[in-house]
């Protein structure tokens, strides 16, 4: 071998060497940088005519694929039970404990407490004043969580924001990097730099929204959602997002912009497509998705939990319950009863036997026609037909003959009585009984029932579904009849006549807390945990705080978990791009072995070719 060849081989080591410490270096100076992907040489023969030598190919970035993939995959999971997580933490210290003392179980237990020691004592203006002091502090209590649960969704709606302003950020710069990357002339550590800003930019993106990523041979990305809508392909698509300022809890979302409550989400496409990421199931992972998820449905739940407390709680006291009479014509039996006070929202129950088969059909006074035809079957078999009574009761009776058949017999015998009759000699149908469920309409006068809990103004609280649903928010609004307030002596007073000695009132209030079930209008879901409360107003309570409770410790336990998975593919991630300083340092002695050793042999040379020069 020549003493030109040794020369050069020694001065191509020392240039792989020069590379290679500048590489040490750097994964030594980025060890500890979030994102980081270590680097190494590599390394291939260089064949000359008379040696053998090694050049430098290019600086390798240690990458797996379909690591990369899983952890957008796990990290979109865990923004969403992050965020889940959040607001379930902030339920829970809404609500509180159970039996705590500002707990609804405790204030309802309170208010029962101070009913009940009203029985005994109901000439005790204190025994009085504190029915009303505690029917107020339920009262608020509602108020407050009902306030504190728009609260929330608002907040919900504020982060959205911020974060369709990010991720729309994330996605602009992520197509600068593509650009960037399909740029031939950047050398390979400009190049890697980039790769790494890349990774960092989808991992970011993949927190907020679910994403798939297609890999291109020169480095470039494209991402759309598993939804498949396209996110990021030449040109980014862009997130539009216009929050609606306060939310009542009747603000709830549509898929008709004119008809929705709440901000909408879209996603414009370069192409000028705008998609409503709601109405088409954009997004199902991610923080932006979690937040929609609170905003439209976890939130609303609770909102609707407490608003089945404070409907049941006004209509256990405001309800008047009149039996139907008995009666017989032409060998055929049933009941009737005067439907006269029937408002809107109330309703009459009638129970039978049609072929050995018990039947519990309720009808409600619906006068929307936009409400109906409304006939639906509940879990525990009740039927409710909802029917419009402004055209008379004898309308009414025409309409549930056709609804339940032959077998029964339903008309109008008089001025606004309803008559439900078996089919006699038949002998397959059994009428047992027929219920009006009205509204308290006055204080005194009207019999022993109280509306002691009234709605905006002082109206009453019919549950009325005319228009907007008159529960939905009811939580919110509900507040204790002035009158009562005024003068508390109607709390035991059901006639000017009454005695103030008189325990008749009282009784009956604490009687139908204990005994007037409600079936909840929210629909059963399996797979989110919804479900009905029912019950008296005490299973209402106890029921959602239940429903609430499972809820937060399920969370807890998923996010728990989430979190182990992502602290294994952090581990994952670490043993695969991380960098170990040990290895680092080994590496970096022995370049500087092989550095002065490739320098000694361009000394030699050197000298030899001075000592040539002399000769």
């Amino acid at each position: 071998m020549g003493l030109s060849v040794t020369l050069s081989n020694a001065l191509a080591g020392m240039d792989m060497n020069q590379r290679g410490l500048t590489v040490v270096s750097r994964n030594v100076a980025n060890a500890g940088t979030p994102g980081y992907h270590r680097q190494k040489l590599s390394l291939v023969e260089d064949l000359g005519v008379n040696s053998v030598n090694v050049r430098v190919a290019k600086v390798q970035r240690a990458y797996v694929q379909a690591l990369e993939t899983q952890t957008h995959r796990e990290t979109g999971k865990m923004g969403a039970m992050d965020v889940k997580a959040g607001f379930m933490n902030q339920i829970d210290q809404l609500l509180g404990k159970p039996g705590s003392i500002n707990s609804l179980d405790t204030q309802l237990a309170n208010l029962k407490a101070s009913l009940q020691s009203l029985t005994t004592s109901p000439e005790d203006f204190v025994s009085r004043s504190q029915v009303v002091d505690r029917a107020q502090s339920m009262a608020e209590t509602l108020n407050f969580l009902s306030r504190s649960t728009q609260t929330m969704r608002v907040e919900a709606e504020s982060q959205i924001s911020v974060h369709v302003s990010e991720v729309n950020q994330y996605l602009s710069s992520l197509a600068d990097i593509n650009a960037d990357l399909t740029d031939t002339t950047r050398d390979d550590d400009t190049r890697i730099s980039v790769l790494d800003e890349r990774d960092r930019l989808i991992n970011k993106i993949s927190e907020l929204v679910d994403v798939s990523v297609d890999y291109r041979g020169d480095g470039s990305v494209a991402l759309h959602t598993r939804s498949g809508i396209g996110l990021l392909d030449g040109k980014a698509s862009q997130f539009q997002f216009q929050t609606a300022g306060n939310l009542a809890a009747t603000a709830l979302y549509d898929a008709d912009p004119a008809k929705s409550g709440v901000g909408q989400l879209t996603i414009a496409t370069p192409s000028g497509l705008a998609i409503d990421v709601v109405a088409h199931g954009v997004l199902h992972t991610g923080r932006i998705s979690s937040l929609l998820d609170q905003r439209d449905n976890s939130l609303v739940t609770l909102q609707n939990q407490l608003d089945e407390i404070a409907a049941g709680l006004a209509q256990a006291m405001s309800t008047i319950d009149t039996a139907g009479a008995a009666v017989a014509a032409g060998g055929a039996d049933g009941f009737e009863v005067d439907l006269a006070n029937v408002q809107v929202g109330n309703s009459f129950t009638v129970k039978y036997v049609e072929g050995g088969t018990a039947k519990t059909v309720n009808v409600v006074r619906v006068d929307d026609a936009s409400k109906l035809p409304m006939d639906s079957t509940a879990a525990n078999g009740v039927r409710t037909i909802g029917l419009d009574f402004s055209g008379g009761i004898g309308a009414v009776a025409t309409s549930l003959n056709a609804t339940l058949g032959a077998a029964i017999t339903v008309s109008n015998p008089a001025g606004t009585t309803i008559r439900f009759m078996d089919d006699g000699a038949g002998n397959t149908t059994d009428i047992n009984s027929l219920n009006a469920h009205t509204t308290v309409t006055a204080d005194q006068g009207a019999g022993t029932a109280l509306s002691l809990f009234t709605d905006n103004g002082g109206g009453s609280f019919t549950n009325s579904l005319d228009g907007v649903p008159q529960k939905r928010g009811y939580a919110g609004r509900i507040a204790v009849n002035q009158a009562i307030v005024a003068d508390n002596s109607l709390l035991v007073k059901h006639e000017t006549t009454t005695s103030i000695g008189d325990a008749t009132r009282p009784n009956y209030l604490i009687d139908q807390l204990a005994n007037l079930e409600f079936t909840a209008s929210t629909a059963s879901d399996q797979a989110t945990g919804f479900f009905k409360v029912s019950g008296n107003v005490e299973n209402l309570v106890k029921q959602a705080l239940n429903f609430q409770g499972n809820v937060i410790a399920s969370t807890k336990q998923a996010y728990e978990s989430q979190g182990v998975v992502m602290e294994t593919l952090e581990m994952r991630a670490k043993e695969a791009y991380g960098v170990d300083i040990d290895e680092e340092m080994a590496m970096l002695l022995q370049l500087q072995n092989a550095y002065a050793a490739n320098a000694r042999v361009v000394s030699i040379a050197k000298e030899l070719v001075e000592t040539l020069m002399q000769i």
